[in-house]
C-alpha cells in the first residue's frame, strides 16, 4: 500500500530512541523527509537535520519547528512523541514534579503545534500526538503521567476541531507498555516496581495479547495516521495497546 508519504516534510520529537526513533525510521522508509529531535545527538537515520533540545523549556519546541521548517522548506507532518514517566504514589509527587511533567508532556506539544500551524495550514497537514493507555484509564502508579497524557487526548481533539476547516488533521495514539528503554532500561519502569521478572510477568499477563508492544508496532500506527491513507481520520484516539483498555473510547 502506498501511504502517500513520499516527499512529505516531517518533524518527530523524542526521536532518538524507542517509539519516536522507529517512527522516524518508518517515515524515511516511506520516502518522507524527516527532522529528528531529542536531548541526545542525532540517531543518524538519514534525516535532513536533527535538533538537540530540551523541549520542556519554553522556546525550544518553537526552535525545533523553526529548524525543521528551514531544513525542509516547510512542514507537512508533526509527530509529538517526547515524554517522561516514573512510578510514584500520588501523595508523594511534589508540585515541582507536577509542573515538570506538565511542561514536557503537555506544553511541549502545545508549543510545537502552535508554531507549526501556519505551515500546516498552507496545504493541510497532519499532527499525531503520542498519548498512552494511562490517558484513557489512569495508572494509579503513575499519577502525574496519567493526568498529563489525558490532557494530550483533550488537546488532540481540540486541535482537530479547531483546524479541520484548514485541512489539518490531528489524532492521538495511545500505546500500552512497550519494549523500550522507558520500560526495560536500567532503572526503568520495570525496575521501579520491584523484581524485574515478576513485574514484567504481571504486565504481560494484563495484556489480552500476552506481551509488550514492539516499538515498531506503535510506529506503524503513527505513520498510518500521518499518511494520505488516513485522510478522513481526525479527532481520534487510536489504541495500540494489545487490548489493555477494556472499553471502546
Amino acid at each position: 500500500m502506498d501511504l502517500g508519504l513520499a516527499g512529505k516534510r516531517c518533524l518527530v520529537t523524542g526521536s532518538t530512541g524507542g517509539i519516536g526513533l522507529e517512527t522516524a525510521r518508518l517515515l524515511v522508509a516511506e520516502g518522507a523527509r524527516v527532522v529528528t529531535s531529542g536531548r541526545r545527538g542525532s540517531p543518524g537515520i538519514g534525516e535532513t537535520a536533527h535538533v538537540a533540545a530540551d523541549l520542556s523549556q519554553a522556546g525550544e519546541p518553537e526552535r525545533a519547528v523553526s529548524v525543521a521548517v528551514e531544513a525542509l522548506s516547510g512542514l507537512d507532518v508533526l509527530v509529538n512523541n517526547v515524554g517522561i514517566a516514573r512510578q510514584a504514589r500520588f501523595e508523594d509527587v511534589a508540585d515541582d514534579e507536577w509542573d515538570a511533567y506538565w511542561q514536557l508532556n503537555v506544553m511541549s506539544y502545545v508549543r510545537a503545534i502552535r508554531a507549526a500551524l501556519p505551515l500546516l495550514r498552507d496545504g493541510g497537514g497532519a499532527v499525531v500526538n503520542v498519548s498512552s493507555t494511562a490517558g484513557k484509564r489512569p495508572s494509579t502508579g503513575m499519577p502525574h503521567y496519567s493526568v498529563t497524557k489525558a490532557a494530550v487526548l483533550s488537546l488532540s481533539r481540540l486541535v482537530a476541531d479547531l483546524y479541520a476547516k484548514d485541512g489539518i488533521r490531528c489524532n492521538a495514539v495511545t500505546p500500552g507498555p512497550t519494549a523500550t528503554d522507558a520500560w526495560l532500561g536500567e532503572g526503568g519502569l520495570a525496575d521501579q516496581q520491584g523484581d524485574r521478572e515478576s513485574v514484567l510477568a504481571k504486565v504481560v499477563a494484563g495484556r489480552p495479547l500476552g506481551r509488550l508492544a514492539r516499538p515498531e508496532e506503535i510506529a506503524a500506527v503513527i505513520v498510518f495516521l500521518c499518511s494520505e491513507q488516513a485522510s478522513y481520520v481526525t479527532g481520534a484516539a487510536w489504541s495500540a495497546d494489545g487490548g489493555t483498555v477494556p472499553i471502546i473510547i
